[in-house]
């Protein structure tokens, strides 16, 4: 880890749990990797994020918060896994009602700030991979970190990986938690 990085946990709520209506292959297992992560990193690396229903949506998002109405009105579904509920107190937490964490404007300002854009959370074929485009699209240089990110199912996790690898070494690094966290040792 270096001490310029940025370490944007990604809308790791609830929902995303298993036996729950989102549910990813391996949150809790995603949540135990962040706390290692947020274990070593000093506070003012970690940021995280909440996705919230828009309020005033448009086209398509309008349909999804039809669709998704039971959801956007639990508050145990959209709060934070319990692993990082009560840690996510000694950060800052942003709401964001689109995928990528990095169209919430001081998140953009910290990431091109950043020596490196670190990224952990769910959905992996979903927001944390629109928020992986927004950061190469910036200029950041994006690490993904494998098991500390979940998504819906195996072959989704992997294309996610793959579409991401194909950007590597210039734009992303791929690696596992404890690859990442062994760069300081």
């Amino acid at each position: 880890m270096k001490k310029d990085d940025l370490i944007i946990v990604v809308d790791m709520q609830n929902v995303y749990r298993t036996g729950e209506p989102w549910a990813c292959l391996d949150t809790d297992g995603a949540a135990e990797n962040i706390l290692k992560i947020m274990d070593r990193a000093d506070r003012g690396q970690v940021v995280l994020t909440e996705f919230l229903p828009p309020a005033d949506p448009a086209g398509a998002w309008k349909v999804y918060n039809e669709k998704y109405r039971e959801i956007n009105e639990s508050e145990y579904l959209n709060e934070l896994v319990p692993q990082l509920k009560e840690r996510a107190r000694d950060y800052p937490v942003y709401g964001k009602s689109v995928y990528s964490s990095l169209k919430v404007p001081e998140l953009r300002e910290r990431a091109l700030k950043a020596g490196r854009v670190v990224l952990t959370g769910v959905v992996a074929e979903c927001c944390v991979l629109a928020t992986a485009f927004d950061g190469i699209d910036l200029g950041c240089h994006v690490v993904y970190l494998t098991d500390a990110v979940s998504g819906f199912d195996v072959p989704k996790e992997q294309a996610a990986v793959l579409t991401l690898s194909g950007l590597s070494p210039i734009h992303t690094s791929i690696m596992t938690t404890d690859e990442y966290l062994k760069e300081q040792e």
